[in-house]
C-alpha cells in the first residue's frame, strides 16, 4: 500500500466574517429554518463578506504555521487543493502565494478533485515529502461557494458554507510512527455529470453568458443520484481499503468524512456500520465547505482533542467526477 512516513505537523483554518444562520437563508430562498435544518442539517454558516479565496487561503495557512511552530522560511512549496478557483488564470495557489508575501519564491501550483482535492494533494505530495524532494509542504483548501450557488435549487443551496483549511505535513523522524498507511481514490466518470457547473470553461468560456443561459454557470448537483451512486459504491470500496491495508473499525479512532450533508452522511455513517462515536461531523455548524470541509475536520479533530499523536484515523469523501477517495493514517 506504498507506506509513506510523512507528519501533519500544523493545521488551520478560517471562517469569513458573515454569519448566515439558518433563519436567514430560509428567507432568502422561500423555505423555512425547520426545513433547512432538517434536509441540510446545517444551521449556521459562514459566507464571505468581502474576503477573497486567496486572503482565506493564506489566513488558514498562517494558523497552520503557527500551530506547527514554524515561519512560512521553513516551507518548500505551496499547494492550493481547492475545489473552486479564484480566478481561471492564475491558480489559486499562485495567489496565494502573492498574498504571503511572495514566499521567497518557492513553487506553488493546484492540485484540484473538487471536494476530495486535499484528500488527493495529501496522497500526492506525502510521495514527494517521503522521497525528500521537500521537507515541508502547506496544503491549502479555500472555498467560496457562495457566489456559485443557484438559489432557486434549495436542496444543494442550503448545504453549502465558505471557509478555508491549511495543514502543514513534513517527513516523519525515524523513531516517529505518523505516516500514510494506506490511501485509495477511483473514479466512475459515468456519473460526471452527477455534479456540475458548466460554463466558464473552454466549453462554455465566460463572454457566452447571457441571462437565458445564466443556469449553466451555476452549481448543480443531482443529490439524490450522488447519493445512490455513493451507497451502492462506498461499502465495498471502504472494507477493500481496510482489508487490504489489514485494518478494522476497531483499529481506526477517528473518521473524518467530507462534510457533504448531515443526513447523507448520517446514512453512509450507517451503511458503513461506522459507530456514531467514530464519526467526526462539523457540518451543523459549517457546512459543506467543499474541499476545506475534510482538513477542517481534520482542524476540529485535533482542537477538540479527539485525537491525540498516535491514533489511527481515516480521511474519506466523494467529488464530482463521480470520484471516491480514502486514505488511513496514523496522526
Amino acid at each position: 500500500m506504498n507506506n509513506r512516513r510523512i507528519k501533519i505537523l500544523g493545521t488551520g483554518k478560517y471562517l469569513p466574517k458573515r454569519v448566515i444562520t439558518a433563519e436567514e437563508l430560509a428567507a432568502k430562498i422561500g423555505y423555512t429554518s425547520e426545513w433547512i435544518e432538517k434536509h441540510s442539517g446545517v444551521s449556521i454558516r459562514h459566507f464571505i463578506e468581502d474576503e477573497t479565496a486567496s486572503f482565506m487561503g493564506a489566513e488558514a495557512a498562517r494558523h497552520a504555521l503557527s500551530n506547527a511552530g514554524i515561519t512560512l522560511d521553513d516551507i518548500e512549496c505551496i499547494i492550493s487543493t481547492s475545489g473552486s478557483m479564484e480566478q481561471p488564470i492564475p491558480c489559486t495557489a499562485s495567489l496565494i502565494h502573492r498574498e504571503l508575501g511572495g514566499a521567497g519564491h518557492i513553487p506553488a501550483y493546484d492540485i484540484n478533485s473538487t471536494c476530495l482535492s486535499f484528500v488527493v494533494g495529501l496522497d500526492t505530495m506525502s510521495y514527494l515529502v517521503d522521497a525528500g524532494r521537500y521537507q515541508r509542504v502547506l496544503l491549502i483548501a479555500t472555498e467560496i461557494a457562495s457566489t456559485g450557488l443557484d438559489w432557486s435549487d434549495a436542496e444543494s443551496c442550503s448545504i453549502f458554507g465558505d471557509g478555508a483549511a491549511a495543514v502543514v505535513i513534513g517527513k516523519s523522524e525515524a523513531n516517529n510512527p505518523a505516516g500514510i498507511i494506506a490511501s485509495k481514490i477511483e473514479t466512475y466518470s459515468e456519473g460526471a455529470s452527477l455534479t456540475e457547473c458548466k460554463g466558464g470553461g473552454t466549453r462554455q468560456p465566460s463572454y457566452s453568458y447571457s441571462e437565458d443561459r445564466k443556469q449553466d454557470f451555476l452549481f448543480k448537483m443531482d443529490g439524490r443520484g450522488v447519493f445512490r451512486m455513493a451507497s451502492k459504491l462506498l461499502p465495498n470500496f471502504f472494507n477493500g481499503l481496510l482489508e487490504s491495508s489489514q485494518n478494522t473499525l476497531a483499529d481506526i479512532k477517528l473518521v473524518i468524512p467530507h462534510q457533504a450533508s448531515l443526513m447523507s452522511m448520517r446514512l453512509i455513517r450507517k451503511k458503513l456500520d461506522i459507530p456514531e462515536e467514530k464519526f467526526m461531523v462539523i457540518a451543523k455548524n459549517h457546512g459543506n465547505t467543499i474541499a476545506a470541509s475534510i482538513p477542517m475536520g481534520l482542524h476540529e479533530a485535533i482542537v477538540q482533542e479527539r485525537i491525540h499523536r498516535g491514533d489511527r484515523i481515516l480521511l474519506m469523501g466523494t467529488s464530482a467526477g463521480f470520484s471516491m477517495g480514502a486514505m488511513i493514517l496514523d496522526y
